[in-house]
């Protein structure tokens, strides 16, 4: 006997999914509505009156979602993780050669510095970094293991090991961080000096 699902229960299925993309929709505007009070004010303490209202939501919606806004503050730094991950992987991914990967991903991690409007965005997080290491300690943690598998395997297929990539990526985000903090753009000798240096202590390591 065909297997015949009863109308109430399709009905339902397709109200709950209109209200997924509702949230969803929802949550993505919250999320953009903080980037653009951050940006604008330079903070990452942005009050959550000035995120719903940029947002045009409610306060209901805002809690509806988060339990608080240092629960939005975290989906806000994981969004820009995510994006950030799958742009370096992208460009590691485009060569099989490890140093090229290396270069590549340093390269990548400093167009953020070098482009205006990605500096921009990520000024306030760049500026009060100690702040958030403080408040989110694990997250931040959990959040820069993520970022150094899109570089450690690179390093490791020069001879080098899981703490030389670390040595890598905390030089050139501290590089990238101090550029966006001082809106100081880095040239393409600073950004190759970086990257030779970098290659030359992997190779030393070996």
């Amino acid at each position: 006997m065909q297997n015949v699902v009863p109308l109430e229960e399709r009905l339902a299925d397709a109200s709950l999914a209109e209200r997924r993309g509702q949230y969803a929709a929802e949550v993505r505007r919250l999320i953009d509505a903080a980037f653009s009070v951050m940006r604008a004010t330079g903070d990452i303490d942005p009050q959550v009156r000035d995120i719903v209202k940029t947002a045009g939501l409610s306060n209901q919606a805002f809690y509806r979602h988060f339990a608080s806004k240092d629960a939005l503050l975290m989906a806000v730094l994981a969004d820009g993780q995510r994006q950030l991950v799958d742009y370096l992987l992208s460009r590691v991914r485009s060569t099989s050669d490890p140093e090229s990967q290396v270069r590549r991903w340093i390269e990548g991690v400093l167009a953020q510095a070098r482009n205006p409007a990605a500096a921009e965005a990520t000024r306030p997080f760049a500026i009060n970094g100690a702040r958030l290491a403080d408040r989110y300690p694990d997250d931040l943690a959990a959040t820069r293991a993520e970022l150094l598998t899109t570089l450690a395997p690179s390093v490791r297929a020069l001879g080098g090991r899981d703490d030389d990539a670390s040595f890598v990526c905390e030089l050139t985000l501290a590089r990238m961080n101090d550029a966006i903090a001082h809106r100081r753009s880095p040239n393409a000798q600073e950004v190759e000096h970086l990257v030779e240096f970098c290659l030359a202590g992997v190779r030393h390591g070996t």
